[in-house]
């Protein structure tokens, strides 16, 4: 597949950046269905109703007569409002938050499985965009509390399938020069989402409301923008679709400007060193892989536990930090609107030396440098001038973690092949959703602590990077076979 985009395909031209664009959208999707809950879930203003009983000068309304306040915005403003979720019931909101980010690690493996199995790559990124728009509009005429949990936790469940089935749709056909670059951009769109989503709530300014108008975005990418997506032909390679991989790469070659020879067919790497047929009306027996065949093989074993622990890590220290973030001194829809823009900056810095460096420098550099600002935050002092260097050491913090999240999903990909790649990539942002599940837990403790444990969760990752092989300008493995083959000719796992 890498020889034939590279030889007769092209490696990026207008087919791949097209494709590219149009599949990861689904990005700004995951960012607007996640980043929701700020604003359908937010604490609003409240203002006294009468002036008996009632101190303005209260930092919250539980100390208050009943009948004594009234929200601002009125009680269909948000969840907190409408569902009484405040004083001894605030931990509900809490509670909202945990379950969907565990119903996004439970979608993510499953939809990891899928995708590398019978539905495909783009048959399953359909299905999540087609399950977050029902439950997006569902999640909207929530009766009561429990209810709208139920429907978060489903909206969840096809969340943690979206971003994952998106990027290796997006990036396979792409060539291996350009392979980390474009897999390095599509978080870009990640930010535009939650950016759109702040302008989309300025506008919806009901919980109700919002969740409907958010949810369009999903019905537009399905009914505009799938029909022109393309599945993935190494799906259909290792699959044994020969025929459909070959027409979707002539397709390819002649969008590119290139001719792709009628002689020239696709192989697995396993079948490099077989005769090659001399058509390309080709039947194969289709190769499924699973979670299970990564376990049993020593070599991606060691791999993915390595992948698991990292992006736990990673994530706990990337959720943890925007949790802990300064406030900007403005409102809420600019302070969202600005964090999201603030991490594109390391998005494009990461992208640029990606391909210089390589994947392991890289991620290890990005996570010290996170963990370092982390552990000088730590040791900052919570008052006076000591606040700013705290919110100087964590908006750092941010900007190194928020490269390494990025980079890890281009790193993850390219140490697994083809046939459990989805699978593989899927349990390791399982990993990423149990950190976002623990990264409240760890701010709650206040002060210096979170810091503390922020550092800590770096370092200690960047330690584990080490053991992983670098993967630039490698080729992207089909089977397990090939893969196995290829890399016990290498002396070492830590070269």
């Amino acid at each position: 597949m890498d020889q034939m985009l590279e030889k007769y395909c092209g490696d990026f031209g207008w087919w791949q950046f097209s494709h590219f664009v149009l599949t990861s959208f689904a990005w700004a999707l995951e960012g607007i269905h996640t980043m929701i809950m700020i604003f359908a879930d937010r604490e609003p203003a409240w203002r006294c109703s009468t002036n008996r009983l009632c101190d303005l000068t209260a930092k919250s309304v539980c100390g208050l007569e009943p009948g004594s306040w009234e929200w601002t915005g009125g009680a269909a403003s948000s969840t907190v409002s409408e569902f009484g979720l405040i004083c001894g019931q605030k931990y509900k909101v809490g509670l909202v938050q945990s379950l969907f980010f565990a119903a996004c690690m439970i979608g993510a493996g499953v939809f990891g499985h899928l995708s590398d199995s019978k539905l495909g790559r783009k048959g399953s990124l359909t299905i999540v965009c087609i399950m977050n728009a029902i439950f997006g509009c569902l999640t909207a005429i929530s009766s009561d509390y429990w209810t709208y949990t139920l429907f978060r936790f489903l909206s969840g469940f096809s969340t943690g399938g979206t971003g994952l089935c998106a990027f290796v749709l997006a990036t396979e056909p792409v060539g291996q020069s350009w392979r980390g670059v474009a897999g390095m951009s599509t978080f870009y769109f990640f930010s535009i989402g939650i950016a759109a989503l702040s302008a989309i709530a300025y506008f919806f300014q009901t919980w109700r409301s919002l969740y409907i108008a958010s949810s369009i975005p999903s019905i537009i990418f399905v009914i505009l923008l799938l029909p022109f997506i393309h599945e993935s032909p190494r799906w259909c390679l290792v699959r044994g679709k020969v025929d459909e991989a070959m027409k979707i790469m002539r397709k390819i070659a002649k969008s590119n400007g290139k001719h792709l020879p009628d002689d020239v067919v696709l192989a697995l790497d396993s079948e490099v060193n077989d005769d090659v047929p001399d058509s390309q009306s080709v039947s194969k027996e289709a190769l499924n892989g699973s979670l299970l065949d990564v376990l049993r093989l020593p070599l991606t074993r060691f791999r993915l536990f390595l992948a698991v622990v990292i992006n736990f890590l990673c994530s706990v220290v990337y959720y943890g930090l925007s949790l802990n973030a300064v406030n900007l001194g403005t409102n809420l829809y600019l302070n969202v609107a600005l964090n999201a823009v603030a991490e594109m900056p390391a998005y494009f810095l990461t992208a640029l030396v990606l391909d210089k460096l390589g994947r392991k420098p890289l991620a290890i550099g990005t996570m010290w440098f996170s963990g370092i600002f982390c552990l000088a935050g730590s040791l900052a002092k919570g008052d006076g001038t000591w606040k700013l260097v705290r919110m100087v050491c964590g908006v750092l913090g941010i900007f190194g973690m928020a490269g390494t999240y990025n980079l890890l999903f281009v790193y993850s990909m390219e140490l697994f092949p083809t046939v459990v790649r989805n699978a593989a990539l899927g349990c390791a942002t399982q990993a990423s959703q149990m950190g976002a599940i623990l990264a409240p837990f760890v701010v709650v403790l206040g002060g210096g602590i979170p810091f503390a444990v922020f550092a800590f969760c770096g370092i200690a990752g960047g330690l584990l990077v080490i053991y992983l092989p670098e993967t630039l300008n490698r080729p992207l493995y089909d089977t397990m076979a090939g893969m196995e083959e290829a890399e016990t000719k290498k002396p070492s796992i830590l070269s």
